[in-house]
C-alpha cells in the first residue's frame, strides 16, 4: 500500500525568530554603531531609543544624524531619507502581492517590519510555498526589537567606543549587504543588474553625491532588468503515456 505523504506544516512564530537570530547577530553592531552616533550628534539617549522604536530604519536614521544638526531644510532631509529608502518601494512591489491575502491590519504591520532581511527571506520563501504571517512576524519583531535594544546600550555605552570607524564597524555594512545580495545570484539576470547597479551608483556618487546614488544605482537595475525582460519558464515535462 503506497503511503500517504502529509503536506509540512507551515513554518510558525517561532520558526521566524529562529530564523532571524543569525541576521540579528549581523545586525547588531549597526544599533550599536547608531547609538553610539546618535549620542555623539546631540540625541539623547531616550531620543536616540525612541527614533529608532518609531523609524525602524537604520540608512535613514543615520542620515538623519547627519542633517539635523545641519542648516538643512526640513523638506530636503525628508527627501533625502526618501532617496535613500527608495529600494522600499520596491520591496513592496515584489513582495506586495504575495500577502494580498492577509488582512488589512496584518499588512499594515507586514510593511512596518519591512527591511532589507525581511524582504530577503519572505521573497526566499514565496518561491516555495505562501507566506505565513506568523512567521513574518517573528522574523520582523525579532530584527525590531534587538534594534531597540542595541540603539539603547550603543547609546549608553557608545561613549567608550573612541572612534567606531577605527573598529570597521562602518564596513560591515555593505559586506552585509553583499551577502545578501549574493544569495540571489541563482536568479536570471542576476549579473547584469548588480554590475549595472554598481556601476550607476558609483557615477552618481561621484557627480552628484549621496545619498542620490542609492536610488540611481537602483534604477539603473531596474533599466537593465526591463531591457533584458523576464527570464522564460523552463518547458514543462511531457507526461508519460502508458
Amino acid at each position: 500500500m503506497a503511503e500517504i505523504s502529509l503536506p509540512a506544516k507551515p513554518p510558525g512564530f517561532l520558526a521566524g525568530i529562529v530564523r532571524a537570530l543569525p541576521v540579528c547577530a549581523a545586525v547588531a553592531p549597526f544599533g550599536l554603531l547608531y547609538g553610539a552616533l546618535a549620542v555623539d550628534n546631540g540625541l539623547s539617549i531616550f531620543e536616540a531609543t525612541f527614533m529608532s522604536a518609531a523609524i525602524f530604519g537604520g540608512a535613514s536614521q543615520m542620515v538623519g544624524l547627519q542633517l539635523f544638526n545641519g542648516q538643512v531644510p526640513g523638506w530636503l532631509i525628508v527627501l533625502s531619507i526618501f532617496a535613500v529608502n527608495f529600494r522600499h518601494i520596491l520591496y513592496s512591489a515584489a513582495i506586495g502581492p504575495k500577502l494580498m491575502h492577509w488582512p488589512v491590519w496584518q499588512r499594515l504591520a507586514a510593511w512596518f517590519l519591512l527591511t532589507d532581511p525581511q524582504f530577503a527571506e519572505s521573497a526566499k520563501m514565496a518561491e516555495q510555498r505562501p507566506v505565513p504571517f506568523t512567521w513574518y512576524l517573528g522574523f520582523g519583531l525579532a530584527l525590531y526589537l534587538l534594534w531597540i535594544l542595541e540603539s539603547y546600550l550603543g547609546a549608553r555605552f557608545g561613549a567608550l567606543i573612541d572612534d567606531p570607524e577605527a573598529l570597521g564597524l562602518d564596513f560591515m555594512l555593505p559586506l552585509y549587504f553583499f551577502a545578501m545580495l549574493y544569495d540571489f545570484r541563482a536568479r536570471h539576470p542576476f549579473f547584469p543588474i548588480v554590475i549595472a547597479s554598481a556601476i550607476g551608483s558609483i557615477v552618481a556618487k561621484l557627480v552628484v553625491g549621496s545619498p542620490w546614488h542609492v536610488s540611481i544605482g537602483a534604477l539603473c537595475g531596474i533599466a537593465v532588468a526591463v531591457i533584458i525582460g523576464a527570464p522564460s519558464e523552463p518547458p514543462k515535462p511531457k507526461e508519460r503515456t502508458t
